[in-house]
């Protein structure tokens, strides 16, 4: 294998230049406030844990970690979620606080992948964990923050899909009883996306056909409050029905929430099956083929800390959004350049701080290195000088009629 070159960096890491980084910075701060302003606190983890306690319980496949060794051969994992080690802090640090406990967070996450075009290694998750509420108020609490969350990061055109992991867990335990096997095959598919595999699965299965046709017909099952109907007319599966009750109650609170035109119930939904345990869902924005937005209940990943509780939550893909909005700034910053001779040195560089502790963006120059056009330039409004655009422009220097010559 060949060394790589100085300017090369690894496969799907990225480097992100000062305008995107501001809208990165952007969103993550109106994400954030939005969050607060439904009472949830933010926490801060380390980048490192330890692989046989946060790793081993993260939704990531073993395959997918970012491992190392420390110096006494322990090996350690970059995070590559944020949930299992806010679970492990909800069960340490936090162990005396009462439940419910909203957390907020925005961090990098690690996730090894195949070397493909357009993935990414490193990306940014701002999400929220409620921990110790059960109920379907809860989830729907999440659904909901979701979709403020969305619009706080300025996504617009959205759909929020959401289904129930006992929902299939029930029907397909119900029309395929003992085969294990089958059943995880079926699911693989629908958590894919892949339905024509999942039909495609249904007809090596020698099925009769009523069975085939009620496990088909649950790609039928997309839609509003009407689709909790219809599932229980499918299932007789006590399971399964105690999992649509339970979507029907989030779907009823989300309508008093205002944001059930923003929500679709697809029953097809089942997020990573070896991690949610119930209410699922997946938030896609228009113009994107990924989702923006993820999460859904977990109630078993508390007990393998020493201290079981319901959960659930959700994480806002931040680097996606700023994929989806564009790393350009919505709005033209005010910024001034002030530039100076050694005879103005003193109160330029006196005029400049006053600027910035008014929360102004200053950026001083010596007169020797100022193109002679600039003057020009500013004359007519806001310009361009090394790469950033400018509103003011101010001089002090010796002479004349040179002082504080400014562009609006």
């Amino acid at each position: 294998m060949s060394k790589p070159k100085m300017f090369e960096k690894p496969t799907g890491a990225k480097d992100y230049l000062p305008e995107a980084v501001r809208k990165l910075r952007h969103i993550e701060r109106e994400v954030l406030a939005c969050m607060r302003g439904w009472g949830y606190e933010q926490i801060i983890t380390p980048t490192m844990e330890y692989y046989d306690t946060v790793g081993a319980a993260s939704s990531t496949s073993d395959h997918k970690l970012y491992k190392l060794l420390n110096n006494r051969g322990t090996t350690l994992v970059l995070r590559s979620d944020m949930t299992s080690p806010i679970a492990r802090v909800v069960s340490s640090l936090l162990k005396e606080s009462d439940f419910p406990l909203r957390l907020s967070y925005h961090s990098n996450v690690f996730r090894s992948i195949e070397e493909e075009a357009g993935r990414e290694v490193e990306f940014f998750q701002t999400g929220v964990e409620l921990v110790g509420d059960s109920s379907a108020e809860a989830d729907a609490e999440v659904v909901a923050l979701a979709i403020a969350s969305l619009k706080a990061a300025g996504v617009e055109r959205f759909k929020i899909a959401i289904g129930h992991v006992g929902f299939l867990n029930g029907l397909l335990g119900e029309a395929l009883p003992g085969r294990t096997e089958e059943q995880e095959l079926l699911k693989s598919c629908l958590l894919g996306r892949d339905y024509v595999g999942y039909r495609d699965q249904l007809r090596k299965l020698s099925l009769e056909e009523p069975v085939r046709a009620e496990l088909e017909g649950i790609l039928r099952l997309r839609g509003g409050g009407e689709v909790c109907d219809q599932a229980l007319e499918l299932c007789t599966d006590e399971t399964a029905r105690e999992s649509i009750s339970h979507l029907c109650e989030i779907w009823d609170a989300l309508k008093a929430y205002g944001v059930s035109e923003h929500v679709l119930i697809d029953l097809t939904m089942i997020g990573d099956f070896s991690y949610y345990t119930g209410m699922t869902f997946e938030g896609y924005a228009a113009d994107l083929g990924f989702p923006v937005v993820s999460g859904g209940r977990y109630d078993n990943l508390l007990a393998q800390f020493g201290r079981p509780a319901g959960a659930t939550g959700f994480a806002l893909k931040t680097t996606r959004v700023l994929e989806l909005l564009g790393a350009e700034s919505d709005e033209e910053e005010e910024r001034a350049l002030i530039v100076y001779d050694a005879a103005g040195r003193d109160e330029a560089l006196a005029e400049a701080q006053q600027l910035r502790a008014e929360g102004g963006l200053v950026v001083t120059e010596r007169a020797d290195t100022l193109p002679d056009e600039l003057h020009k330039a500013a004359q007519s409004g806001s310009f361009q000088y090394k790469g950033l655009r400018y509103t003011t422009l101010r001089t002090y220097m010796a002479g004349p009629g040179t002082k504080g010559g400014s562009a609006t």
